[in-house]
């Protein structure tokens, strides 16, 4: 029913930055909060950042400063564009509906390597 199709990670240098994209489907897009989540190896995933539906942001104490989320309505896009990263921010990233998240259901991801 849901469809989430995460792109944009990479191989990176500590320090540089990467934009990561999650096409979302589904016209109740644009009504509900969105995350982005993690998964280091060997970790628990976590949330790292969300968007609701009118616009406002949080993050992790991990990413402030550094990370920012933002969503397209018209298009059922997610964006999280990610400056300064760093060795300990590698992991495989996952874009979901706040809601759908805590039913344990999960795309593919995208792996972020961030070198030192």
């Amino acid at each position: 029913q849901v469809r989430l199709v995460e792109s944009g990670g990479g191989l990176v240098q500590a320090g540089g930055s990467l934009k990561l994209s999650c096409a979302a489907s589904g016209r109740i897009f644009s009504i509900n909060a969105m995350g982005w989540y993690r998964q280091a190896s060997g970790k628990q995933r976590e949330l790292v950042a969300d968007i609701t539906s009118g616009g406002t942001t949080n993050y992790a104490d991990s990413v402030k400063g550094r990370f920012t989320i933002s969503r397209d309505n018209a298009k059922n896009m997610v964006y999280l564009e990610m400056n300064n990263l760093k060795p300990e921010d590698t992991a495989v990233y996952y874009c979901n509906f706040l809601l759908l998240a805590r039913l344990g259901s999960w795309g593919q991801g995208t792996q972020v390597t961030v070198s030192s």
